[in-house]
């Protein structure tokens, strides 16, 4: 347990330590307690709208504005904080339980079960995230469950491919070998020694999943099979906004500049992640071990 911790310290200073790092865990920092804030207050309630002040400037009463119905702008953008985060985290698991149990399938020792899920990968791989969602739209609706469905569906497939060749080394090792005539289950085998390997691969991919889930929801709330219309988000606040961005265009910086300034801060984090826990990139590792 010891152990553990002090690799976690490690890894968190080896992050702290380069530029990318700071910036990644402050601006994640910062949207994790908007979040949290915004569930016990926000500047106005989100119902509060004033018919005689919309497309307000930032003034002292509302920093970043009005909208079009004269609610408050950093209100909405706080409370659509926590549903954006709720949507990027779902996406994260849902894709890497749905990409680990491909991969899985596609390192399998059956080789004729490994060649035919390769095959299916490939093939569902072509199919467009915006299609799933509208496909997933007609019998549910539109909202946040069909985004995280159809981003896991899409990411968990591009995760499998990516992974599928350091899995697959891992696989064919000397140590996985000994473990299975060591009778070691496939499941222990897999998550024991398999998975810890492309754990670099991995943290990439889904810190870049859950960046490109919050531009997904975006998309698609602006298609309208996204979040519903009195839901908070980040996508709701350009997509009511948009259509007005040559007459108001702070009513769009605002909503843009903030999934701008998350997606690069996820991207990051993701990229100094995998060379925090790396040993062949981390010597602090390499010298704990």
């Amino acid at each position: 347990m010891n152990g553990r911790i002090r690799t976690l310290r490690i890894v968190a200073r080896s992050m702290w330590k380069r530029a990318s790092g700071r910036y990644a865990l402050v601006v994640m920092g910062l949207w994790l307690l908007v979040s949290a804030v915004s569930l016990v207050w926000t500047p106005y309630s989100l119902l509060a709208t004033d018919g005689f002040d919309t497309w307000g400037s930032p003034s002292s009463s509302h920093l970043l504005g009005t909208d079009g119905v004269g609610a408050d702008v950093l209100s909405w953008l706080m409370a659509g904080s926590r549903t954006n985060l709720v949507i990027a985290v779902l996406t994260v698991v849902v894709a890497a339980a749905f990409g680990l149990l491909l991969v899985a399938a596609m390192v399998s020792r059956n080789s004729a079960f490994s060649s035919a899920s390769v095959v299916v990968v490939d093939a569902l791989i072509s199919i467009p995230t915006v299609l799933v969602a509208l496909i997933l739209s007609v019998p549910f609706g539109a909202s946040a469950a069909v985004i995280v469905a159809a981003c896991g569906f899409a990411y968990g497939l591009n995760l499998a491919r990516i992974l599928r060749p350091s899995a697959l080394l891992a696989a064919r090792s000397a140590y996985v070998e000994s473990a299975i005539w060591s009778g070691a289950s496939p499941i222990r085998v897999f998550f024991t020694h398999i998975m810890p390997n492309t754990l670099p691969v991995l943290s990439v991919q889904l810190s870049m999943s859950a960046g490109t889930s919050l531009l997904a929801e975006a998309g698609l709330t602006y298609l309208g099979v996204g979040v519903g219309s009195g839901v908070p988000s980040w996508g709701h606040s350009l997509t009511t906004s948009v259509r007005f961005i040559s007459i108001y265009p702070l009513a769009v910086v605002w909503p843009g500049l903030v999934v701008t300034l998350v997606v690069i801060a996820l991207n990051l984090f993701g990229d100094t992640l995998r060379d925090a826990i790396d040993p062949l990139t981390n010597p602090a590792l390499r010298e704990a071990a």
